[in-house]
């Protein structure tokens, strides 16, 4: 037997009551890192850049992290390389003509950011939903949920070493995004919603396509359980560290997973229901310890928990219209455009107006795959937002980057990035 190989049967932890792998003693966790002097020189401490191009920072995101040897003294994280402008350009389109730039924020979980802006503007405008489109709603959210869990699923295994689950996660992203293709006609940029509904209702095709993925899904997180939990490589990376305790949690703003994995059973679809959330049965995972590997515990079961909701939405997914009977907020069909005045009258008003938003202002938070997902607006009473303003759940949860790096080697801080799950376009929005 080789020495490697008994280094690694060592490392292998055992299990606790639950059966969940025991944590390792956090002993050996880096040291406290020397301190700069009063003056802020030290012959030994050595700045480094990792990113704005680099495969780990998961975007343009330039990291200045200061050394000393190994260790990380200091992480400056330097965004703005985006310039997207995404807020600023909504103060110049119509309310549906927004639509297409949630697509692009955050864009591994484009229908979610779709429904976010779409609930916001229906507050605005006092619109009540029917009742299967609510249902489609729902649908949209959580297979944007599986999405991006299985996108940031992969994209850490391979940061950490680990190639298969890599190619299972990305395989059940793509049976999603056949899905998404079915339905909207685009796999990544959906722009699905409408304010007051939806851009096309689901085939029957879908509803099976969806059906049988619900059935197989699980079997593919099984798998990927089975050779991440215990895995002692896996475990050596990410047990103890990054860790946040839930108070910091808290004093940091984050949400999501992030925050959940210190403690901290908050769930806007629990606490805030939206969408009639509160009448479908699922569970908050919740972690103890709040590091990589409590993050890592949280997304895997919130997969599961995702499947478990897709399961109940398809199972009561009424007949029905899926937009709202107003011929103001929702264009003809061509047919009678084209043979209706009346109808034709609208559809003029519609594309060359907008629809119009009373005076006021409306705040709409979701339960987004990376966390609360603010969408705040204001109308003066035109068809265009005076301001339009996100509270992007990535460029909070940024934030504690620093905190969560300090004290850890340089390689740990590619697992500690990588388990905050960003997308830059959120982040530099």
């Amino acid at each position: 037997m080789s020495k490697r190989t008994v280094e690694l049967e060592l490392a292998t932890p055992g299990l606790d009551a639950q059966g969940r792998p025991a944590r390792l003693p956090l002993a050996a966790a880096a040291p406290e890192p020397e301190r700069l002097s009063e003056s802020g020189a030290s012959g030994e401490h050595m700045l480094i850049n990792l990113g704005p191009q680099h495969p780990a920072t998961h975007g343009v995101l330039r990291l200045v992290v200061e050394l000393d040897g190994e260790t990380v003294v200091r992480v400056i994280p330097h965004v703005g390389y985006l310039h997207s402008g995404f807020e600023k350009l909504g103060e110049y389109r119509h309310y549906n003509q927004i639509i297409p730039l949630t697509d692009r924020t955050d864009y591994l979980s484009p229908m979610a950011n779709n429904v976010g802006f779409a609930l916001a503007a229906e507050r605005l405008m006092g619109i009540e939903l029917t009742p299967r489109c609510t249902v489609l709603r729902v649908i949209a959210c959580e297979m944007s949920r599986i999405i991006s869990h299985m996108v940031w699923l992969g994209t850490t295994s391979i940061d950490l070493g680990a190639f298969t689950p890599f190619l299972w996660a990305f395989q059940e992203r793509e049976r999603i995004y056949n899905l998404q293709e079915m339905w909207t006609g685009a796999r990544l940029t959906t722009s699905v919603t409408r304010v007051g509904g939806m851009m096309a209702d689901v085939t029957d095709d879908f509803v099976a396509g969806l059906r049988q993925f619900v059935d197989t899904y699980p079997k593919t997180l099984h798998e990927i359980d089975r050779v991440l939990t215990r895995n002692a490589v896996w475990v050596g990376r990410t047990q103890g560290v990054g860790a946040m305790t839930a108070q910091e949690a808290i004093n940091y703003s984050l949400s999501g997973p992030m925050l959940r994995a210190s403690g901290v059973p908050y769930d806007v679809r629990k606490d805030r229901p939206y969408l009639d959330y509160d009448s479908y049965e699922f569970d908050v995972p919740v972690g103890e310890h709040g590091d990589v590997y409590d993050r890592y515990l949280v997304r895997l079961e919130e997969c599961h928990q995702s499947n478990r909701i897709l399961r109940q939405a398809l199972e009561r997914l009424p007949g029905g219209p899926v937009n709202v009977a107003d011929p103001r907020l929702i264009l003809p069909p061509k047919s009678r455009a084209m043979s209706d005045m009346e109808a034709m009258i609208y559809h003029f008003k519609q594309v060359m107006e907008g629809v119009k938003a009373p005076v006021g202002e409306a705040y709409v938070g979701i339960e987004n795959p990376k966390g609360e997902l603010g969408t705040y607006l204001v109308s003066d009473g035109t068809a265009k937002p005076v301001r339009w303003r996100i509270r992007p759940p990535s460029f909070i949860n940024l934030a504690a980057l620093p905190k969560m790096a300090e004290g850890h080697l340089l390689s740990d801080l590619i697992a500690i990035n990588a388990s905050v799950d960003i997308v830059m376009g959120e982040v530099d929005r």
